[in-house]
């Protein structure tokens, strides 16, 4: 009765438990400030909720391009940039999917979903993309995160280009972006076969809300509007989206507040501690157990990178009191 992908399917889990510190997730550590959500509960009472939000999310749609400097007809929405890829490997001929893995998982998540072929290319040892001759000739798509989760690093845009020139679709997820030195977004008037995948979940604060969004030429675009479910984004979701937008100041002062902090913590412990351009960092430290004992949960890594953490940075009072964890951990290993 069920297909075998599905018999065979692992469930995407997470921890879950009564704990005091939460950075495994790569949320933001801000909440929505107080004036907004009054704001936002004052918009709810104009909301009609017996109606459906508009088909294509055409007026968050706009906003959102006025926003980029772009023209809508660059840009779907998406119930967050993970449906984004469910819909992406609708959308191309081929079956191979190809990742440069450790990367983000939920690659291997759709693409096993669909029974694809899931094929790794490794990042070198500075975790960038190998050097290839050829990916093939049954490449249904090929993602690329950069900055990447969970190393940290931007993937080189000479690296990125050499892929493109390859000529396969390419997924380019800029989830990180807002913390990084710089975007790729150009590349998407000189390439027919870029998708950039964004997210509100990250600098914007509103993971719970589930926002993203892809970028491409137009006739790319045109044909993945096609496969996108209709009415995907619900009002509460894109007027809250709609309000972060205007708010370039406190975004700023949010971002500068977390890249801050990452570097601080980079710096405290800069024997383990990888190059970041995201909200966490990646340290070779085993302190997984140690740190949840403390009530401290961070992500364990594992495959090439097992031993090593990722940390997402927290508040003020969180980093802290990681770091000072951090530091007991060293010491009892006699470092």
């Amino acid at each position: 009765m069920f297909r075998k992908e599905v018999l065979n399917f692992k469930i995407y889990e997470t921890m879950k438990g009564d704990h005091r510190i939460w950075l495994d997730k790569n949320e933001s550590p801000f909440d929505l400030p107080p004036e907004l959500k009054d704001k936002m509960f004052h918009e709810l009472k104009t909301i009609e909720f017996n109606r459906y939000p508009d088909i294509s999310a055409l007026p968050f749609r706009e906003k959102l391009a006025e926003h980029l400097g772009l023209d809508v007809s660059n840009i779907v929405v998406g119930n967050g940039s993970d449906q984004l890829i469910d819909c992406i490997l609708d959308l191309f001929v081929g079956d191979q999917v190809v990742i440069h893995t450790p990367t983000f998982g939920m690659y291997t998540f759709y693409a096993k979903k669909k029974g694809l072929e899931l094929v790794d290319i490794p990042l070198d040892e500075g975790y960038d993309l190998p050097c290839l001759d050829s990916y093939g000739d049954h490449v249904k798509v090929i993602f690329i995160c950069s900055p990447n989760t969970p190393t940290g690093n931007m993937i080189g845009r000479d690296s990125i280009v050499d892929v493109l020139e390859k000529g396969h679709p390419v997924v380019l997820d800029e989830a990180y972006i807002d913390y990084a030195r710089e975007s790729n977004m150009g590349l998407v008037e000189e390439y027919d076969n870029l998708i950039i995948l964004r997210t509100f979940s990250k600098a914007y604060g509103l993971a719970a809300m589930r926002i993203g969004y892809a970028v491409a030429r137009p006739s790319v675009i045109q044909q993945l509007s096609k496969i996108v479910s209709p009415f995907i984004i619900n009002k509460i979701s894109m007027k809250m989206a709609e309000m972060m937008l205007a708010q370039d100041e406190l975004i700023r002062e949010r971002v500068t507040f977390v890249k801050n902090q990452r570097d601080k913590l980079i710096s405290e412990f800069s024997a383990y501690a990888y190059p970041s351009d995201t909200n966490f960092v990646m340290l070779d430290l085993d302190a997984y157990d140690y740190l949840l004992e403390r009530g401290i949960v961070v992500r364990r890594l594992e495959g090439r990178l097992k031993g090593k953490i990722r940390v997402t940075v927290g508040t003020e009072s969180e980093n802290r009191e990681v770091t000072a964890a951090l530091k007991d951990y060293l010491d009892t290993k006699g470092c």
